[in-house]
């Protein structure tokens, strides 16, 4: 009798993991592709188990380099209402402009290294992330740059524009002219608070300049 009933127990159980999944995947099936392709997108939803907030420490904040405070307001596509349970996430070179890794990277830290964080906003669409201004890549020609992605209610992870450093020498009339400004502009003027910390603030409007979003 005790192995019949922990045999119906585990049936349940697969039965509610297999509805779950199944869940999901409609999910994953109904929500909207736009801005074209992404690769490296899915990254967005790969923060395990860990619960999100409005506000994410990287990793490489701790170490040596300048610190940087990134914060702004996620709205919806009218520009002015407050977007709520909006993932951004981000990721960046270190301060030798590499994407560094610790060896045992999964998923997109293979490619993306370890310095990566998460938000999820409230209902006020505020975001704030502590960490250390990156690195230009080594070979020159690239503005230093941390890379973003949006995952909203209802779409597929997506790109905006890059947050770049006005002021930084690569930043070209011709690298201005080429940015699309997706999610609005990504050219910040970095500020230094009393406390020695840098800082930058990008508002973001969810679908702004990205294609089929509408």
């Amino acid at each position: 009798m005790k192995t019949n009933y922990m045999f119906k127990i585990l049936l349940l159980v697969s039965v509610e993991a297999c509805a779950q999944s199944d869940d999901h995947d409609q999910n994953s099936r109904s929500e909207k592709t736009v801005g074209g392709p992404c690769e490296g997108c899915d990254a967005a939803l790969e923060f395990g188990e860990r619960p999100l907030t409005w506000i994410d420490t990287l990793p490489d904040f701790h170490d040596v380099g300048p610190k940087l405070e990134v914060s702004g307001t996620i709205y919806h596509h009218d520009g002015k209402t407050p977007a709520n349970n909006v993932i951004l996430y981000i990721y960046h070179t270190d301060q030798r402009g590499e994407y560094p890794k610790k060896g045992n990277e999964t998923g997109s830290a293979r490619q993306h290294g370890y310095i990566q964080g998460w938000i999820r906003t409230g209902a006020d669409g505020k975001y704030r992330f502590h960490t250390l201004k990156p690195g230009a890549y080594p070979e020159g020609g690239n503005p230093a740059h941390i890379h973003p992605v949006i995952k909203e209610p209802g779409f597929k992870p997506y790109w905006i524009d890059e947050y770049l450093f006005e002021g930084d020498p690569d930043i070209t009339d011709a690298e201005r002219k080429r940015l699309p400004q997706r999610g609005g502009p990504g050219i910040l003027k970095t500020e230094k608070r009393d406390d020695g910390m840098l800082a930058v603030k990008r508002d973001i409007i969810l679908g702004l300049n990205v294609p089929g979003y509408e």
